[in-house]
């Protein structure tokens, strides 16, 4: 069997509001666009450049939905989707965007004034917890290394 990854990280701020449609078997998705910015030296000056991406989460929580807010800054980790279809003329298209399959707010304020860091529900995420049978070793003698 062959090992490959498609894992991407980002951190950057919200584009535009998220938009939230349902499908007909009930999967709420919610779409959005994400901004990160990198500095790169042209002509001997430091110059900003961003890279915009288009991000697709399902199922969040509604804290999420009344959260994903244009200019927010946001931690997405996923994969990586393009899709190819094929437009009026005939003409083969393609469309990259970022399947989210887990969020963290790194802003400090919401839509509610009340809320801090520390008072958002978790990271939205699809992951599952640790085996409970996992146990660290107790000190460092019990390396293999």
């Amino acid at each position: 069997m062959a090992f490959s990854l498609n894992k991407i990280m980002l951190i950057g701020n919200i584009g535009r509001d998220a938009e939230h449609s349902t499908t007909p078997s009930q999967v709420t998705v919610s779409s959005f666009s994400l901004a990160t910015t990198y500095s790169i030296k042209k002509e001997g000056n430091w110059v900003n450049e961003t890279t915009w991406f288009n991000i697709k989460a399902f199922n969040l929580a509604d804290f999420y939905k009344e959260n994903l807010l244009k200019g927010k800054k946001l931690y997405v980790e996923g994969r990586v989707s393009i899709r190819e279809y094929t437009d009026k003329q005939g003409v083969k298209k393609y469309f990259t965007e970022v399947i989210a399959e887990k969020l963290i707010p790194l802003d400090t304020t919401s839509k509610n004034a009340n809320y801090t860091q520390t008072d958002y529900p978790g990271a939205a995420t699809t992951q599952t917890a640790p085996d409970e049978g996992f146990n660290p070793p107790s000190d460092e003698e019990d390396l293999p290394f």
